[in-house]
């Protein structure tokens, strides 16, 4: 029974260090200015201001953000699923020439720091005449190693004798793949989506290098508007971001079960 309360203990020590943060950024959401601006961790606000959530998006144009955000964020979704999905199943049950090579150079791709091919990319990006366009914040980031490396794992883990059968019935490979083989590995596809989604989301230094178009800016550019010369906006900068985080918290909650089935699901074989 001591052990037990000693590792209850820890648990809801580590949970109240971890949740303390964001309950003190929604809280300072609230706040008035000169409480916020003090940047003291008390809590609770002598007066409750709830006018800075309508301060908040008088000082950003947030709703053009967030829709900006939104269709990149869902088109680059898509998009990494359908190539990993793709790229997964050829490397994990097709045959063709140099077909392990070719895979150890999309994990080669990896070990690429992001700021090594920035100027490059950026310099693409300039020459296709893609500068200020969706184009620019979606087409680089349409297929990555990672998720390829992920989905061709949850295919070979699946037994061969479905790919037998499906075969000898006279099923070819897109069929396979989209009638048997995608249904199977669902929780590694929306382990993918999730890792793919928000990556989108949070990016904040490729969309500023692509893009001058106030009218191209996403919402993590929004969050930089709140502090300049005359100081940082605390209260609207925590309202801003308590309005930012929760569509990640809503995603992260929809598909938390389908996530944590792939974590359990990865040194699995069947």
């Amino acid at each position: 029974m001591r052990r037990h309360a000693v590792a209850y203990g820890l648990l809801s020590a580590g949970a109240l260090l971890t949740v303390f943060p964001f309950v003190w950024m929604v809280v300072t959401a609230f706040k008035p200015d000169s409480e916020a601006g003090a940047m003291t961790l008390d809590l609770w606000p002598s007066a409750w201001q709830w006018e800075n959530v309508t301060r908040t998006f008088q000082v950003a144009p947030f709703a053009l953000y967030f829709y900006n955000t939104f269709a990149v964020a869902i088109t680059v979704t898509l998009s990494v699923v359908a190539t990993s999905l793709l790229a997964g199943y050829a490397f994990a049950n097709l045959r063709f020439a140099a077909k392990n090579v070719l895979f150890l150079l999309v994990l080669a791709t990896m070990m690429i720091p992001f700021e090594v091919a920035l100027i490059p990319n950026f310099l693409i990006i300039r020459g296709l005449g893609w500068y200020n366009t969706y184009a620019a914040l979606i087409i680089p980031w349409c297929a990555n190693a990672f998720s390829i490396f992920l989905v061709r794992q949850a295919f070979l883990g699946l037994p061969k004798d479905y790919f037998d059968a499906a075969r000898i019935d006279g099923c070819g490979h897109l069929r396979f793949l989209l009638r048997v083989a995608v249904p199977l590995v669902k929780p590694t596809l929306v382990t993918v989506a999730l890792f793919a989604f928000l990556g989108s989301y949070n990016a904040l230094m490729w969309p500023i290098i692509v893009t001058s178009d106030k009218d191209m800016r996403v919402v993590q550019y929004g969050l930089t508007v709140f502090w300049g010369e005359g100081g940082v906006r605390v209260n609207l900068l925590m309202c801003a971001s308590a309005i930012v985080i929760l569509p990640t918290v809503a995603i992260y909650f929809a598909a938390q079960r389908y996530f944590l089935e792939s974590s359990l699901s990865a040194g699995i074989k069947g």
